[in-house]
């Protein structure tokens, strides 16, 4: 008996400005065009960045200037992805928890049938101290995961 290849529908997509999210941007975009598949790009805004320590005015026109610069990023990939031939292609901005919101609400809102992200690129540290996205993503989706791993 012959199975049928699986085919993706929804591909969510994580960036967050790293040479790893670059990649899974990159093919993302390949397994969208192969699969005539919906593309959702998100940028998550770890909003906990912004709510520790003194967030005096230079810390809140950092955050705005954050939110502009990630607003042009996104849609620097909206435009790649729509010039790679992606027909339905979206961007979200969302601020949270990005373990949260990549692993558990994202796919839910959008109905995400594959979440595609970078390898994390923590070092050793900051891994013990906040953990892996990736490996949470991993961990909690309600869908099939695809981790790119650097070059």
């Amino acid at each position: 008996m012959v199975e049928k290849a699986q085919v993706y529908q929804t591909i969510l997509v994580g960036i967050d400005g790293s040479e790893q999210a670059k990649r899974a941007f990159e093919k993302a975009v390949e397994t969208a065009d192969r699969n005539r598949a919906k593309l959702i790009i998100a940028y998550v805004v770890e909003s906990q960045a912004y709510t520790t320590g003194d967030f005096a005015s230079t810390g809140i026109e950092m955050a705005v200037t954050d939110v502009a610069d990630q607003k042009q990023m996104l849609h620097g990939y909206l435009e790649q992805a729509k010039k790679a031939g992606i027909k339905e292609v979206q961007t979200v901005l969302a601020f949270g928890s990005p373990r949260q919101l990549m692993s558990q609400q994202l796919p839910k809102q959008y109905h995400i049938d594959l979440i595609m992200v970078g390898q994390s690129g923590l070092n050793a540290v900051e891994r013990f101290m906040m953990g892996s996205v990736s490996a949470a993503i991993t961990r909690d989706a309600p869908c099939d995961v695809l981790i790119i791993r650097s070059k």
